[in-house]
């Protein structure tokens, strides 16, 4: 490189990629700690999920339980899920794709 040719030395290259590296972490650990819902039936399931898409809670209302039909109770416990998981996918590129935009932009980065 030339000294004062405008290309940014490696040290701050490798600085910027660490502060890059530890900002992803942080919200990746945030997003482990935040809980986003999704429902189906009007509200009759509701899944709760982390922002890293581990199901943590399902709230069924007595309503959605009809012994003879347990197959309807099933595709509403589904939809609840992949709707919760949508929210945490949502959450997810907001958090997260900012930062490996960044990364991305850097030279040399695999993004």
């Amino acid at each position: 490189m030339i000294p004062g040719g405008g290309q940014p030395n490696m040290q701050q290259l490798l600085q910027q990629a660490q502060k890059m590296q530890q900002d992803l972490a942080q919200a990746q650990e945030e997003l482990a700690q935040t809980e986003v819902e999704g429902q189906a039936g009007g509200g009759l399931v509701k899944a709760t999920v982390t922002g890293s898409g581990e199901l943590r809670n399902l709230v069924i209302d007595p309503k959605a339980v009809d012994p003879e039909d347990t197959e309807t109770l099933a595709d509403l416990v589904v939809a609840a899920v992949q709707a919760a998981n949508e929210n945490a996918q949502q959450l997810q590129q907001d958090k997260l794709g900012p930062l490996a935009q960044g990364l991305g932009g850097m030279p040399g980065m695999p993004f």
